[in-house]
């Protein structure tokens, strides 16, 4: 017996050995490597595959503001490099499939007898798609295709074939080939489905709606995944909304809604949702729009949706003029935010909008900070609203000023006890809000530390004093009471924390004046003290007077910008004629009066129009606005005395290096142009002339005059911009050393008044260059400042080479150029002429 037992264990193990062979084509072999593979290695693989798949399921999130795509995958926007390893369930999924191919295949002279073999090559593909290397993916599918041309996997690997192709951005491919299949092979209802989907998404992400329509269709009525189905029915709603078949679109988001519960709640609410965006508030019944979105807001299963809902319902009442009502929803919504960022910013644009169109703009400017703060920066939108809150700026800045100058002045006015009582007042209002606020602060901390060991426990002390675990001290309310009574007798009130018996540690004590740290804190800090606050009023006029102007200026320019830029004439009128009443510097008065004549001549008051013209034509019969007045075509661009042509005149001076005239000038126009939109013309024009005639210091002051003055300005802007980022590559007055240079100059001074000196030596130069065939130099007369002209040689290598120049050309009988010279590099000229420091160069340069 002991033998025929050796002999049937060794005639097992060497069938076993037979069957495990994978170059032998064998009933055996054949089964054992299509179980082993199917019901072991494969299996694994699909688990692994089936988890990571509704591992991106649960974490991705759905833009319902957007078309969604048919499938769920977010897209890496990082290339996964070389060693990196991407998602651990894909590649354990895609570790089994080349498992099971390389340890079962049984490819024996050119077939496949292994039929699990194309199974595992399509569970390598999908592993590779849904880890976003597609194309290793389209290999795996490829190689279906090609090796194994009846397989059952065949209609699947050309579909996910094509997913590959629209990832990689090849849509056309992808249509022709799902089009083909579609046409000519035999598709079962999943197959048609999927190959749907997907042509409808290779015709969305072309934005040809139309074209994918039909396919979403058939992708919604042949799917039988219920989630599936759900999300195709929603997408073709979509598509019918963007093609603006409402009518459509509704039909298609009722058979989300009718779905209920067989697809994810999501959609249906969505539905709901968009649904209401296509309600026609003079056609339908808005009483029962009303009550289904209430319906909805008091569904308690609609909780993670408050936010949208309560969004809608904003909507409705923003559409039916209940302005009040619209906000608070919309504030709702923004309270239940859900991690909707597209939904939070359409929030706060839309109360942006609402402050807007009310003239609030402080407060329209902040929700539009909102508003981009929920936007994908540098987005099409980010970049709208950003453009819409900083025109914005100037608004809220001279408010503001205004504002704040106002309440400075105001304090100014009182006499020393009005102030006192004032700050008074203030001080005591601070007071006692510190005692409410400190007071609730130490009963929350005592809250917290008296039941910490309760509420950790979570347990619920049952009606009769005990719970249903035990007579444990804790849970007998009677003894925990008691307990609490006779620890604050011998403890007094403490905190919950290590050391608690250290005297250090004892609560604060609550007097009827508060706790006594805070009581302690009030009568120690400034903050609460009133003469604290008087000491800070200003009492130098210097001072008061310079508010004052500040405060006036601001009015004046929101007066131009309620006028000019938001076309709010009540708001412009209002700040002028405030500005009127103020006593203003002259400058301001005759502009401020022309603004209003011309606002009131727009809304056409007569009576008030006529008041500002004959006041200006009256009392400054000289000025621009009465020439203007009176002969309104002055204003042409061609007449003499048109600010236009005077500034063209002057910029010609300009280019003849009148520095000085321009800036005289310059500062005759702006008085006298002053509200005029060529003001900023003039002072941009003035700063580049004080630059080229004293410097680097006179240009940035006076930059930052525009920058500050003129922040709505084309000029302004470029001025800010040149301030902050020009000025400081240039500051630099360091001299660079000869090393650092292989250009240089020979310059010759001149004063000024010695023009016809400098114009004979820069011929002479011109005939010696010309004479010696020095191609590579060049000549020129430089402005330096108003006593210096320079004439400069250029082109020259080195500082030895310029002088040598130099020496040449006095010795030359034919030049005798006797006049001093001095050698600069091209670096350290630019850095003299910037910054008008030669007399430096000459005393530290000359002697390198």
């Amino acid at each position: 017996m002991k033998g025929i037992y050796k002999i049937t264990i060794s005639l097992l193990a060497i069938l076993m050995l037979a069957a495990c062979s994978r170059k032998k084509n064998t009933f055996m072999s054949r089964n054992f490597h299509a179980v082993t593979a199917e019901y072991n290695t494969l299996y694994n693989g699909g688990v692994a595959f089936d988890s990571g798949k509704e591992e991106l399921a649960l974490t991705y999130r759905d833009n319902f503001w957007e078309i969604l795509p048919v499938e769920r995958i977010t897209i890496k926007e990082d290339i996964d490099m070389p060693g990196e390893k991407g998602d651990p369930s894909f590649n354990k999924a895609e570790e089994k499939a080349t498992k099971a191919i390389q340890k079962h295949s049984m490819y024996i002279d050119g077939q496949e007898y292994n039929p699990q073999i194309d199974e595992a090559y399509m569970l390598l593909g999908k592993a590779r798609y849904f880890d976003q290397r597609f194309v290793p993916a389209q290999d795996a599918f490829n190689f279906i295709l090609n090796r194994y041309p009846t397989s059952n996997n065949i209609n699947r690997a050309k579909v996910w074939k094509a997913k590959t192709n629209i990832r990689l951005d090849n849509e056309d491919i992808a249509l022709e080939n799902l089009q083909e299949m579609m046409d000519t092979a035999d598709l079962e209802e999943e197959e048609l489905a999927e190959a749907s989907a997907i042509m409808a998404q290779a015709y969305i992400n072309l934005d040809s709606l139309q074209e994918a329509l039909p396919y979403i269709k058939l992708a919604s009525e042949y799917e039988k995944n219920k989630e599936l189905k759900g999300r195709y029915a929603y997408i073709k709603g979509q598509v019918y909304d963007r093609l603006e078949q409402k009518d459509s679109a509704n039909m298609a988001y009722d058979e989300v809604i009718e779905m209920n519960r067989k697809s994810p709640r999501v959609y249906m609410i969505n539905a709901y949702i968009a649904k209401a965006k296509n309600f026609d508030y003079e056609k339908e019944d808005k009483v029962a729009f009303l009550e289904l979105l209430t319906e909805l807001e008091e569904d308690r299963e609609n909780r993670p949706f408050l936010d949208k809902i309560y969004n809608q319902i904003g909507e409705y009442y923003r559409s039916n003029d209940s302005i009040d009502r619209a906000v608070e929803y919309y504030n709702k919504s923004i309270k239940n935010y859900k991690q909707d960022d597209y939904l939070q910013s359409m929030n706060y644009r839309t109360l942006a909008e609402i402050n807007f169109d009310n003239a609030e703009y402080k407060i329209a400017g902040a929700y539009y900070d909102s508003t981009i703060t929920n936007l994908a920066v540098n987005s099409k939108e980010w970049r709208l609203f950003k453009k819409k809150r900083e025109n914005l700026d100037d608004v809220i800045k001279y408010e503001d000023i205004a504002t704040q100058n106002d309440s400075i002045l105001a304090l100014v006015g009182m006499n020393p006890e009005e102030r006192l009582a004032y700050f008074t007042e203030y001080t005591t209002r601070l007071k006692e809000q510190a005692r409410l606020d400190s007071i609730a602060q130490v009963e929350a901390e005592e809250k917290v530390a008296n039941n910490e060991f309760y509420k950790k426990n979570g347990i619920t002390p049952n009606k009769k004093g005990g719970s249903t675990q035990s007579a444990f001290y804790f849970y007998n309310s009677t003894t925990l009471s008691y307990g609490k009574q006779e620890f604050q007798k011998i403890w007094g009130s403490r905190k919950l924390a290590d050391y608690w018996r250290l005297s250090s540690k004892t609560t604060t004590t609550i007097t009827e004046e508060g706790p006594i740290e805070t009581v302690a804190t009030i009568k120690e800090s400034q903050r609460f003290n009133p003469e604290s606050y008087l000491a800070s009023v200003p009492t130098d006029q210097v001072v008061i007077d310079s508010i004052g102007k500040d405060r006036n200026f601001a009015y004046y320019q929101l007066g131009l910008i309620y006028k000019e830029k938001f076309r709010e004439y009540d708001l412009a009128t209002n700040r002028l004629e405030k500005l009127l009443t103020l006593n203003p510097e002259e400058r301001l008065i005759l502009p401020t009066k022309y603004n209003l004549y011309k606002i009131y001549d727009l809304q056409e008051n007569v009576a008030l129009a006529d008041k500002y013209k004959n006041d200006i034509i009256n009392n400054h019969p000289e000025s621009r606005y009465a020439e203007i007045l009176l002969n309104p075509n002055t204003q042409l661009a061609t007449d003499e005395s048109s600010p236009e042509f005077k500034y063209n005149a002057l910029f010609k001076e300009f280019e003849k290096s009148r520095y000085g005239y321009v800036i005289a000038t310059a500062d005759e126009y702006i008085t006298l142009y002053n509200g005029n939109d060529i003001v900023p013309k003039l002072e941009m024009l003035k700063a580049t002339a004080l630059g080229r005639q004293d410097g680097f210091e006179a240009y940035k002051k006076a930059l930052n005059y525009i920058s500050l003055n003129y922040p709505n300005a084309d000029e302004g802007k470029e001025a800010e911009n040149t301030y902050k980022f020009v000025l400081p590559g240039i500051s630099n007055t360091a001299f660079v050393t000869d090393e650092e240079s292989d250009n240089w100059k020979v310059v010759y001074q001149f004063a000024t008044s010695e023009r016809p000196a400098a114009e004979a030596l820069l011929a002479k130069l011109d005939e010696a260059i010309k004479e010696y065939n020095y191609f590579n130099m060049s000549t020129s007369i430089d402005y330096y400042n108003p006593n210096t002209t320079l004439v400069i040689i250029h082109g020259l290598n080195t500082r030895l080479g310029g002088r040598g120049f130099a020496d040449v050309l006095k010795e030359n009988k034919k030049y005798k150029i006797k006049r001093p010279s001095f050698e600069i590099s091209s670096p350290n000229y630019k850095i003299v002429q910037i910054h008008k420091n030669l007399d430096s160069y000459l005393n530290e340069g000359t002697e390198k």
